[in-house]
């Protein structure tokens, strides 16, 4: 069973710093990009920041600057540093990677998300 599983968030004062984690663990023939996005509450979901294999990234606008993605392709493993956080940056940050499953074939996986409150 192929899994994506995040860890980092919590609660932050404004100004502040945390570093998001999500691992796709399973039997995974291979990742090409993976993606952070992040749903406000009465909010749709919006991109943050996606990378590819090669470590090409692209972010959203409001975002750059503040945030950085990286990944570790030998761990499946993909990051989000989040720098001088602000209270509008409060959501449920969710991890996202189309993989392809040997037996299985190409799905679009989603982690459960990980809540990141930013305090005033």
């Amino acid at each position: 069973q192929v899994q994506l599983v995040e860890s980092g968030g919590g609660l932050v004062q404004a100004g502040g710093s945390l570093r998001l984690s999500c691992a796709a663990s399973g039997s995974i023939f291979s990742i090409n990009s993976m993606a952070w996005y992040r749903q406000a509450p009465g909010k749709q979901r919006e991109l943050v920041a996606t990378i590819t294999s090669g470590g090409n990234t692209n972010y959203a606008d409001s975002l750059k600057g503040r945030f950085t993605i990286s990944r570790d392709n030998a761990k499946n493993t993909v990051y989000l540093q989040m720098n001088s956080l602000k209270p509008e940056d409060t959501a449920v940050y969710y991890c996202n990677a189309p993989i392809v499953v040997p037996g299985l074939g190409f799905r679009n996986y989603w982690g459960q998300g990980t809540q990141v409150t930013v305090s005033s």
